[in-house]
């Protein structure tokens, strides 16, 4: 009997653009030639320290004060000259300012974190690069900043590629995700897993619990729910995950469930979230909903959110859907913290 090859990206985009949208011809190019700069940065990372681009970049910042490692900048710097023959208008990235006008006739733009989870470097934990494609709106010259403030409902594709085991795409162009793995063997990247559906419910939640002096009172009282276990109004044991790695966290609860919260808090900086809604928020929101989950900023869907800047920041919860609906119920239905003791009150979580 006759094995069947698995569909490669390529034949999955080529059947993309033959559809009905007029943007659909530029998407798969787009998408195709971004995986083809996600192989070149893969074989980077794999250098580790080996390679000169693992040193820090002295005393360059992103736009957001972080401080930039060289390997975020030789992403930017990548993906940047890949667009110079793509169908891409603008290019919006994390690590400049303002976006990049490449091609003012093209009907595409391009937002896109060329690097995310770069803490994680040195520390050998999965980072990626996560991407977010819009249709162009208004004028790419005299505007160049309109087209990435639609909400993420506009998206036209999104994804991200993930640097771990194995090199993979996570990908969705509105019908659906679906996870491509990069095959030696096929020297190309292959469909692992079509349509992919992210469970409804959950028993596994990831949070960074160090900021829990931070945390508003729905946070805490979500998390102390979670570790109440089988004896508390949840009724059931909770895992607890932090990977501090977006794409990451998001490839784990494709594969099997779960939910990833990163709120707003009470420190100086951090009461609108730390996530981009751009380049971030909304390609993540995208790509698990169109696996059948959900994606809040806690209370609005983030999807419906309207930027107002580039690089604005906001919460985000995202992961399965009734755990995600649970946790906007904490934030809008008062009743949902109210008369508690909360574990990480006086006691707190790791005192006796």
């Amino acid at each position: 009997m006759k094995t069947m090859e698995p569909q490669t990206l390529r034949s999955y985009l080529e059947a993309h653009a033959q559809g009905d949208l007029p943007e659909a011809r530029a998407v798969a190019d787009t998408v195709f030639a971004l995986s083809e700069g996600a192989i070149t940065m893969r074989d980077i990372i794999n250098q580790g320290v080996l390679g000169s681009a693992f040193a820090a970049a002295q005393g360059s910042e992103n736009p957001d004060g972080d401080v930039q490692k060289g390997l975020d900048v030789l992403a930017d710097d990548t993906f940047l000259n890949i667009v110079q023959g793509l169908p891409v208008a603008l290019y919006a990235s994390e690590e400049i300012e303002h976006p990049v006008l490449v091609n003012e006739a093209a009907p595409l733009g391009l937002a896109i974190d060329p690097l995310d989870g770069s803490s994680n470097i040195d520390a050998n934990v999965s980072i990626g690069t996560i991407f977010a494609i819009l249709p162009v709106k208004d004028d790419p010259v005299a505007h160049p900043g309109t087209t990435f403030l639609q909400s993420g409902a506009h998206q036209l594709g999104a994804g991200f590629f993930i640097y771990g085991p194995q090199l993979a795409l996570v990908l969705t162009l509105g019908t659906g995700t679906n996870i491509f793995v990069y095959s030696n063997r096929h020297d190309a990247f292959v469909r692992a897993y079509q349509d992919i559906k992210v469970p409804p419910q959950t028993h596994e939640f990831a949070i960074n619990t160090s900021n829990v002096e931070h945390w508003e009172a729905p946070v805490r009282a979500y998390v102390d729910d979670c570790l109440a276990g089988q004896e508390g109004s949840r009724e059931k044991r909770f895992n607890m995950r932090w990977v501090a790695s977006l794409v990451a966290e998001c490839y784990r609860i494709m594969m099997r469930g779960g939910v990833f919260l990163y709120p707003g808090d009470t420190r100086k900086g951090y009461s609108h979230g730390r996530l981009r809604l751009v380049y971030e928020a909304n390609p993540i929101a995208f790509l698990v909903e169109q696996a059948g989950g959900g994606a809040t900023d806690t209370a609005e869907r983030i999807l419906d959110i309207q930027p107002h800047n580039i690089h604005q920041r906001v919460p985000l919860v995202f992961g399965s859907r009734d755990e995600v609906n649970l946790i906007r119920r904490y934030h809008t239905e008062e009743s949902a913290v109210a008369h508690r003791a909360p574990l990480f009150g006086k006691r707190g979580l790791f005192r006796t």
